[in-house]
């Protein structure tokens, strides 16, 4: 397995365009992350998927911490507001 490892062809300009056009694809594109990322296909296409899986768990992260403070603090200037009237 070694062996095969070392001597893997990076993926092509058109086996790239078409990887990039699948992964554009709503529900298909997100399917396949996860398929490319977890199966045992090509390297550079599978560090790609699992890399970008990785932003999207980061951003996910940061907008829920968004929200979380979005609501506390439009709570606390509403309930300031309202108690200033």
């Amino acid at each position: 397995m070694a062996d095969e490892e070392l001597t893997e062809k990076p993926l092509s300009t058109g086996q790239w365009f078409l990887t990039l056009f699948i992964l554009a694809l709503p529900l298909v594109g997100l399917v396949m992350y996860f398929v490319w990322a977890l199966g045992e296909g090509n390297r550079g296409r599978r560090n790609f998927c699992r890399a970008t899986l990785l932003w999207f768990l980061v951003l996910f992260g940061i907008g829920c911490i968004g929200v979380i403070l979005f609501l506390v603090l439009g709570g606390t200037l509403a309930a300031l507001l309202h108690a200033a009237h």
